[in-house]
């Protein structure tokens, strides 16, 4: 399974980024497995995103993050492809 992440650094808070398909965000259980999941190999906080199909991010996760991330555009996060 390949996916796009980005470990992120900002304001002295590490977090992760994680690109999610498009749906995940709707349904509790696919978001909190999903989180659990990258946990395990990610520095948390893990933020979930997901693109419409006109490539507007939905981000999921801790408020504050959340927030600082809706203020920039998804090519100024540092994404990496990992397999």
């Amino acid at each position: 399974m390949a996916f796009d992440a980005a470990i992120v650094k900002e304001q002295g808070v590490t977090f992760t980024v994680v690109a999610v398909k498009t749906g995940t965000l709707s349904f509790p259980s696919k978001r909190d497995s999903a989180i659990q999941y990258f946990s395990r190999q990610f520095p948390s906080p893990i933020i979930l995103m997901e693109q419409n199909s006109r490539g507007v991010p939905t981000y999921y996760g801790r408020k504050d993050i959340v927030r600082f991330l809706r203020n920039i555009h998804p090519s100024q996060i540092p994404w990496k492809r990992y397999s």
